[in-house]
């Protein structure tokens, strides 16, 4: 097991997926509770990840991805989904549950509930789901960490019609929105992607203390 440096260190954007090795049935269900146990924003979760299996749908999601052979070549994709409706309806919902899951009287959490709405009240809906978005992006982070710890390559992917996988998967009518795929397997032998030197700025650059 590598420490979190290193892994961090060998993981890369893996251009060229090795199609005949597989994760494992225990390191995906790692891969999917680490998704679920991702942070956001007063806990929220305004999200659905779309496991895709069917080998079929990815073929059309990868015609959607301007042929990114990741998409059918890798061992698992998932889509990555906001929900488009950012509103009170969606802070309720997330108060039952927490009120059923500790255990408390839905009353007792009304002021918390009543300041998450206060944040959003008066924001527009392009302003609502670029919140979800940056929400969105927290868990893509815990997923390319987590895959990096355990040796398995991964690649996000941007590059796609978004309408169009939209359309392939039914997300519409669930009132969600891909944002992002990140395909996961084995990286090929003959990806020369792998040799690549890593490139980011020096620490000097990166970071700025205050003292």
């Amino acid at each position: 097991m590598k420490n979190i440096i290193e892994a961090l260190n060998w993981r890369y954007a893996t251009k060229k997926f090795d199609s005949e090795k597989k994760i494992n049935k225990e390191d995906l269900v790692n891969m999917l509770e680490a998704l679920r146990l991702s942070p956001s924003s007063y806990g929220l979760q305004p999200w659905k990840f779309v496991v895709v299996n069917n080998i079929d749908i990815r073929s059309k999601i990868r015609v959607a991805a301007y042929d990114q052979p990741q998409i059918t070549d890798a061992s698992q994709i998932i889509v990555f989904a906001n929900k488009k409706n950012i509103d009170d309806n969606l802070v309720d919902e997330y108060l039952q549950f927490v009120s059923k899951e500790k255990n408390v009287e839905i009353s007792h959490l009304q002021g918390f509930g009543g300041m998450i709405k206060g944040s959003f009240k008066g924001k527009t809906n392009e302003e609502l789901k670029s919140w979800a978005s940056c929400q969105l992006y927290l868990a893509a982070g815990t997923l390319l960490t987590v895959c990096a710890f355990s040796s398995i390559d991964a690649c996000p992917l941007e590059g796609f019609d978004r309408a169009k996988v939209d359309e392939i998967l039914g997300l519409s009518s669930l009132g969600l929105e891909s944002k992002v795929i990140i395909a996961m397997g084995y990286r090929a032998s003959d990806d020369d992607s792998a040799l690549s030197k890593k490139i980011r700025f020096p620490k000097e650059e990166v970071f700025i203390e205050i003292n």
